[in-house]
């Protein structure tokens, strides 16, 4: 982790290009930080995706959660809205995890399994 000077000493804004990456300092527009670290989440993978069923720190309320897919997250969002339209309920897309609202491990692993991927069912 750097320190707090260097922390301090970057640049943030330039008169020149506007707003800039903390991390690799080129304007915002031209940063690729966001698609390196995507596409080393992806390259990451196994190609097997988990779907499992989550109550912790929920107050009991039963999510399903589907991990691993191998997608951008443009991607992603998209299979995420088309599944919660499958299940009927809401969801949520956050780091590469789509959660489901409520227990529907069934008819998701089918679901992805006609799109082609390999699916496991995980947890309890």
């Amino acid at each position: 982790m750097p320190s707090l000077q260097d922390q301090l000493r970057g640049l943030v804004y330039s008169t020149e290009h506007g707003e800039t990456c903390p991390d690799c300092r080129q304007p915002v527009a031209q940063c690729e930080c966001r698609d390196r670290e995507e596409a080393e989440r992806i390259a990451a993978l196994d190609g097997i995706v988990r779907i499992r069923r989550e109550t912790s720190g929920r107050k009991g309320k039963g999510v399903t959660t589907i991990q691993g897919v191998p997608l951008g997250s443009d991607e992603l969002k998209t299979l995420a809205k088309t599944l919660k339209k499958r299940c009927g309920t809401g969801g949520a897309v956050k780091d590469g995890v789509i959660e489901i609202q409520g227990d529907h491990r069934d008819v998701l692993k089918h679901e992805l399994e006609s799109r082609g991927f390999k699916v496991k069912l995980a947890g309890g």
